[in-house]
């Protein structure tokens, strides 16, 4: 019967890699001991028996899915079998797991283990390193901002630059330009946060104001910003108000005579 998973004459039985134990369609009961019906059950001369009197019964059942599990639970059983059930729709045996000695099995979950362990440690030690990578790039692009703006302040060149080099963010501060720290990003990176905290570009955008419009209003005022900053502390013409990158009330009042 090729639809049978128990008829060993079938054209579409699977090859014989060595035992071979079914999971079958139909109830079946041993051909030996009459004990069913069988959840797995082996073929001897065409008849089918149980795992026990089939000497298989002090194998243990593991389902496919952990290639690694499979192959070392396989490599240090003595004696070993290959699980597989007959699907009707590709008229072809699949494999579904593998019976394997209760102690190889063991052994083999402990050397998954120690290997999910190392793999554990060593993400770890990749992490301390990213962090500190990143730890480094932050306070050099800090730096880079002091440098191209000496009248930011310094606790405001720290957080432009954690926010702009944040790991996977996608800002300018991960981009190419940034991590070589060129003017260009740097200065986008700078922009962009006096856009967003010293200007009321958000509010404009919340009320509806479209960005390429809201940007064309803000404009002037974080060019007015930027240039003060160019400025080093105590230079004529620096904006002090700009300097300290406060502006969420906008525009600033008018200095009183």
């Amino acid at each position: 019967m090729a639809s049978s998973p128990v008829s060993p004459s079938s054209p579409t039985s699977p090859a014989r890699p060595g035992l071979l134990a079914f999971q079958p369609l139909k109830r079946r009961r041993c051909a030996e001991c009459r004990s069913g019906p069988l959840r797995l059950l082996v073929l001897e001369g065409g008849e089918p028996r149980c795992l026990d009197c089939a000497d298989l019964g002090h194998l243990v059942y593991l389902p496919r899915g952990d290639t690694a599990l499979t192959r070392r639970a396989r490599e240090g059983s003595g004696l070993w079998a290959v699980v597989v059930r007959f699907h009707r729709r590709r008229a072809r045996y699949e494999r579904q797991g593998v019976l394997v000695e209760e102690a190889a099995l063991a052994h083999a979950e402990e050397r998954c283990l120690a290997d999910a362990e190392a793999r554990a440690r060593r993400r770890a030690r990749d992490a301390v390193r990213r962090a500190a990578r990143d730890v480094r790039f932050t306070e050099a692009f800090a730096a880079e901002i002091g440098r191209l703006f000496p009248g930011c302040p310094e606790d405001r060149a720290r957080a432009i630059a954690a926010h702009a080099a944040e790991r996977g963010s996608g800002r300018v501060g991960r981009s190419a330009a940034g991590r070589a720290l060129s003017e260009g990003a740097v200065t986008a990176a700078v922009g962009a946060a006096v856009r967003h905290t010293a200007t009321p570009y958000d509010r404009l955008l919340m009320s509806g104001v479209p960005r390429g419009e809201a940007r064309r209003r803000i404009a002037p005022a974080v060019a007015a910003t930027l240039r003060a900053w160019r400025e080093a502390p105590g230079q004529p013409g620096r904006d002090a108000r700009a300097c300290e990158g406060e502006g969420h009330t906008w525009p600033p009042k008018p200095v009183g005579n």
